[in-house]
Formats: C-alpha cells, sequence, structure tokens
C-alpha cells in the first residue's frame, strides 16, 4: 500500500508539472499581477550583485514580465528576510511564482498536521477543522496573492511546537515571523521576559544564530543592503498610505494628519498583553497561550493586510475544536453565533472571489472577526486547559 500511494504521488507529481508547463503561456500573463513578482525581482538583483530594494531597478524586471501600474511592487521586507524568496532568483517569474505557489501549499499542509498535533486527540481531524482551516479566508486571499503570510504561518506553528522541549530550534524558527516582526508586536517582549525568567538561553542562541546567518547571506550579495533598505523605506513614505487595518481606519477617521496614531491601538495592547502574561505566567505554555497574543497582535498592528492574518490559524482552529469538543452542549444563541461567524468568513471569501483589491480597505473588519470568534470560544474551553485569562 505504501508503495501504491508513492506511485500515484509521483503520478500526480508529473500530472502536475505537465499541466504547468503545458498552461505556462495562458498562466504567464498572471504572473506580474501576484505580489511574489515582488519577492523574484528582488531576488533576481540580490543574486547579481544590485540593489533588491531599488524601485527603478525592479520596475525594469517586472515590465519585462508584463507588469503595468506605474509603481514597482518593491519588496518591503527587512534584509534578514532576503534568504527566504533568494531561490527565485534562478528561476524565470513563471516559474518563481509555481516554486513559491508550492512553498505556500506545503506550508498550509504543514501548519494543519501541526495545528492538529498541538490541540487535537486521535488519528485523524474531524471534517470541521479541516474545513475551517482551508477556508479561513485569509488562507486562500494569500494564496491567490502569492503572499509571505503562510511561511510565517509555519514558521510561528513550529515555534510553538518546539518552544518546551527543543529549545534552540524554536529560537532558530523565529526567524522567519521575524521578517514581519510588526505583527507578532506582543510576542517580542512577553517571549523576551519568559526566556530570562526562566533562563532559556538556548533559544536565545538559536534566534542569534539564525539572524546572523540571514544578515550573513544578504550582505554577501549586498554590502550595502541595509543602506538600501532605508532609503526604500524613505522614498516608499509608508506614512501617507492608507493601510487597510483597524488603526489605519482609526487614523483615517480620527487623525488623519498623525501617522503616529495608527500606533494608538498598539500602545494600549502592550498593557493588555502584559496583564494577560503576569496572570497566566505561572502556567505559561506558548501553543496554548501563544494564539491569544496573535490574535490581539494583527488586530493592533500599525501595518497590515488581510493575508498577514493567516499567522491566526492556530488560535481559529485551537477555537473550533473547543467548539467541537463541546458540541452536543451549544445552545441554540451558540449555534446563530457560530453560524454568523461562518456567513461573514464565507462574505470575506466572496468578495475575494469578486476580486475586490485588498487597498479598497473593505476588508479592514476581518481582524475583528477573528478575535471575536477566539474570545467568544473562550467559554467553551475545556476547565482543565482554562487559563486564569
Amino acid at each position: 500500500m505504501k508503495t501504491i500511494n508513492i506511485v500515484l504521488g509521483l503520478l500526480l507529481v508529473a500530472l502536475l508539472a505537465w499541466f504547468l508547463a503545458a498552461r505556462q503561456r495562458q498562466m504567464r500573463a498572471s504572473v506580474a499581477d501576484r505580489d511574489s513578482i515582488a519577492y523574484w525581482a528582488a531576488a533576481r538583483l540580490l543574486i547579481d550583485h544590485q540593489d533588491p530594494y531599488s524601485s527603478p531597478s525592479v520596475l525594469a524586471l517586472q515590465r519585462g514580465q508584463g507588469y503595468h501600474a506605474e509603481k514597482p511592487l518593491v519588496l518591503r521586507t527587512p534584509p534578514w528576510s532576503l534568504w527566504m524568496v533568494l531561490p527565485l532568483g534562478w528561476l524565470n517569474a513563471y516559474w518563481a511564482w509555481v516554486f513559491w505557489l508550492a512553498v505556500l501549499l506545503t506550508s498550509l499542509f504543514l501548519s494543519m498536521r501541526l495545528s492538529w498535533r498541538m490541540y487535537g486527540e486521535g488519528i485523524r481531524p474531524p471534517s470541521v477543522f479541516l474545513l475551517a482551516g482551508y477556508l479561513f479566508a485569509p488562507v486562500p486571499a494569500c494564496l491567490v496573492a502569492g503572499q509571505f503570510g503562510l511561511v510565517l504561518l509555519l514558521g510561528i506553528v513550529l515555534f510553538f511546537v518546539f518552544a518546551e522541549r527543543h529549545p534552540w530550534l524554536a529560537g532558530a524558527v523565529l526567524l522567519i515571523p521575524f521578517a514581519k516582526p510588526h505583527l507578532f508586536t506582543l510576542l517580542w517582549p512577553v517571549l523576551a521576559i519568559w526566556i530570562a525568567s526562566r533562563k532559556k538561553w538556548t533559544m536565545a542562541a538559536g534566534f542569534a544564530l539564525a539572524f546572523s546567518s540571514s544578515v550573513a547571506i544578504a550582505w554577501a550579495f549586498d554590502p550595502a543592503v541595509f543602506s538600501h533598505y532605508r532609503e526604500m523605506l524613505r522614498q516608499a513614505s509608508i506614512q501617507f498610505e492608507f493601510i487597510p487595518a483597524i488603526s489605519g481606519v482609526v487614523r483615517l477617521i480620527f487623525f488623519r494628519r498623525f501617522f503616529w496614531a495608527q500606533f494608538l491601538p498598539m500602545v494600549a495592547a502592550f498593557g493588555w498583553s502584559a496583564w494577560y502574561y503576569w496572570k497566566n505566567c505561572d502556567i505559561w505554555t506558548w501553543k496554548n497561550h501563544g494564539p491569544a497574543l496573535l490574535v490581539v497582535s494583527v488586530l493592533t498592528t500599525p501595518y497590515a493586510w488581510m493575508t498577514d492574518e493567516t499567522i491566526l490559524l492556530p488560535a481559529i482552529l485551537q477555537a473550533v475544536l473547543w467548539m467541537y469538543q463541546a458540541r452536543a452542549k451549544l445552545t441554540l444563541s451558540s449555534q446563530l453565533v457560530i453560524f454568523t461567524f461562518a456567513c461573514l468568513d464565507l462574505l470575506l471569501l466572496l468578495l475575494l472571489r469578486a476580486k475586490i483589491p485588498f487597498a479598497t480597505g473593505i476588508y479592514f473588519w476581518s481582524s475583528l472577526v477573528w478575535v471575536s470568534w477566539y474570545w467568544y470560544a473562550q467559554r467553551f474551553r475545556p476547565a482543565m486547559t482554562r487559563s486564569l485569562d
């Protein structure tokens, strides 16, 4: 049986490769519309020892792939994240997109499997677990856009898995979510306190080694990469952009002219995270308490898009299993609440199907849905695992 499964798997891979090769001309036209073209352009420039953040150079490469917008899609993640996109530079834009899509799908599959190992019981997850995971609206949004989110998801899930028994590996994999540190703003100070209080210096060493190695890789290809990154941020003028997140909407409505107002929700969230950790520090485990930090971090971050919300999948699945385990006790009102959340997720999927751009701001409320779902599900959390929050 194992041999048959391997043969079938190889046949499916061969069939997929043939399909992609046969449809290459038709599918190539859509490559320029994916955010992954920014990763490919940065990697191609980096391999040629050029500035991966140069707008003119990036635009020239993207124009050659059928990109028509006036403003280029420039990679905005910091230099220590460049190692993740570097392999794309050895491929053409089309096969780089195919490779990146494979990375995203693999990250999603592994994250689902690992989440079940963390929170589930038994060999196979129930259908509701799979449906909630694969139909979680930010997941298809990330796949369609070719964004980073699912890779960040795998990084944070691996950290939750390794944190207790493999601290060195846990520290090393934190380099992945550190590619977008602003999405995990509440995690970093709590993690620093947790490391110091529990003397988890091995974890800190793992992160330090991974971080220094990633910086060395970036420097090897572009010795001035950090100055190039700072110049890109200066030219991008992010402070004048509308960010379709709660913080961006708050600023737009009440403090349009003041960029600092976009950080107000995050500042308030720091106070909450300090209280949350203080209440639970004696029983703290990252796989059980980390998801709460994630949902509040994404809700209050000053810079986020819907595709970034894929990192909340562990929290969503954790809440789904709480509900599933208590299904026999669910009242009619609880069932209606669950149905409402399912409808809101479906609405987001329909908006995605309509191809409404993320920059319009129509998706800004999605993070409110996820945090509301997570905190509503807390009441069904098993008593033996209930924290003091």
